[in-house]
């Protein structure tokens, strides 16, 4: 990258784990029981041949990182933990009931929140009565986010005997001083205690979340969290930028100043310097901010083009559906999009009532559903192509139009019918993306909605 490129692309855009973007949905004209309809044609053409995916937010923690953006609710009081498994299960019988039939569940995450903020056996109560009305799929993955400051052998040995193969661990950065800036503190020697344990336990896959453009990190900073990650070699990474939305997510991401955040410059170096420093030690870059290594299921994906990307991210097999359940889960049924209540008291009012948490979503158009294909292939292969007609639409020479600039810079290449992303252009496919983005394109967004590009 250079400063130029930075400059001239840097703006703020969506990071794409769907399309249309949140912001841009037709809350309008969304009704549950258009959702629900969507939900049942997609579950009879996708449940027998590929199953679907299960996303269960977790959404407590004991303590506020301040460079969170996700929902959580900050509490040091564990008897929360039964009502809220007895909500999410309710939850999931209303889904069973509406889907008429038992799910075959091919990918399952534990997100959050904290989803080691859970006790062992109020996890393993969860996850058995999800399948008390599921069945595993074939070649299931299952995957959850560890803290590592508290989990346990017992947390993984628990979730490893009801099927769970792959662990995440949230790192960010070694440094002392970013750490109290971020309010996250984490001695390396407990990232070391869960990988290792992660490991001897059977896990098949460990991953690492790094973020660079953190309030006080230096390309030094980024340089020696990396020099350490390389001790434990996890099979996966996520190495990407800090979003910095404090007027999305209110005080959360106030405990530093603007002025405490490391310059453009020097967050370009932070991702260049990480970037080389990965690749020099077998990393592979799959799709946006994800590296693999070859032996890693991500990689294997990226080669068989199975490499899928929803709201969970970047997962190594595609489901047509997703269901998200508990406080602020989003779900997917391909043909709409729907979002449960933000607010726990909000959530439990609509089970408490018997109905599915849902507070909006969105419908999507025969437009939409081709711009969604274009933008899942960039972001997944770093490539799209226009040959079928179905992938064709009215607006695609004013697209191309638009990114003649991005090819004329090296970033992209454009052929007769399909579009390349160079690896000079692989830190700017979001601004690729942004050219297929209809709805982006007919309405720029009063105000700031989105982190920045770069």
């Amino acid at each position: 990258m250079t400063n130029l490129l930075i400059n001239k692309y840097n703006v703020a855009g969506p990071r794409y784990t769907s399309y249309p973007t949140v912001p841009y949905w037709d809350d309008a004209s969304f009704t549950v029981q258009k959702w629900e309809s969507g939900l049942k044609r997609s579950f009879k053409e996708s449940n027998e041949s590929e199953g679907i995916s299960l996303y269960l937010h977790l959404p407590f923690c004991e303590s506020l990182c301040t460079f969170c953006g996700c929902n959580k609710r900050i509490t040091t009081r564990h008897e929360v933990e039964s009502p809220y498994i007895k909500y999410i299960l309710k939850e999931w019988q209303l889904y069973v009931d509406v889907l008429g039939s038992k799910p075959f569940i091919r990918e399952l995450h534990l997100g959050g929140g904290t989803p080691t903020f859970f006790s062992p056996k109020n996890l393993e109560s969860l996850i058995n009565g999800i399948f008390s009305i599921a069945d595993k799929a074939e070649n299931h993955e299952f995957s959850f986010e560890g803290h590592p400051n508290n989990t346990t052998k017992a947390h993984l040995e628990t979730l490893y005997n009801l099927g769970f193969r792959r662990v995440s661990f949230g790192v960010q950065d070694y440094n002392e001083t970013v750490q109290k800036a971020i309010h996250r503190i984490q001695p390396f020697e407990n990232v070391k205690r869960v990988t290792e344990q992660a490991r001897e336990v059977g896990y098949t896959s460990v991953s690492h979340d790094i973020i660079f453009g953190l309030p006080f990190q230096t390309e030094d900073h980024v340089a020696e969290t990396i020099r350490k990650t390389k001790e434990l070699m996890p099979d996966r990474l996520a190495f990407y930028s800090y979003a910095h939305v404090p007027w999305i997510k209110g005080n959360g991401q106030r405990g530093f100043k603007d002025s405490d955040l490391p310059s453009a410059e020097s967050k370009r170096k932070q991702y260049e310097l990480g970037k080389a420093e990965l690749a020099a030690c077998g990393f592979v870059e799959i799709g946006m901010d994800h590296f693999a290594l070859k032996t890693d299921s991500l990689y294997k994906a990226t080669e068989t083009k199975a490499l899928h990307r929803n709201f969970m991210g970047y997962t190594a097999s595609k489901t047509q559906m997703m269901i998200g359940l508990g406080v602020s889960s989003i779900s997917d049924s391909w043909y709409g999009f729907a979002q449960n209540e933000k607010k726990l008291e909000d959530y439990y009012k609509r089970l408490d009532a018997d109905e599915i948490p849902v507070f909006k979503g969105h419908i999507l158009l025969e437009e939409d559903l081709i711009i969604r294909r274009h933008i899942l292939n960039l972001m997944c292969h770093f490539q799209t192509s226009w040959t079928e007609t179905s992938n064709n639409f009215k607006e695609l020479p004013d697209v191309l139009l638009q990114l003649q600039e991005l090819e004329d810079d090296g970033l992209i290449k454009i052929e007769e019918s399909s579009i390349r992303v160079t690896e000079a252009g692989k830190p700017y496919v979001r601004n690729v993306c942004m050219a297929f983005d209809l709805l982006l394109q007919r309405k720029q967004p009063e105000s700031q909605l989105f982190s920045m590009t770069v």
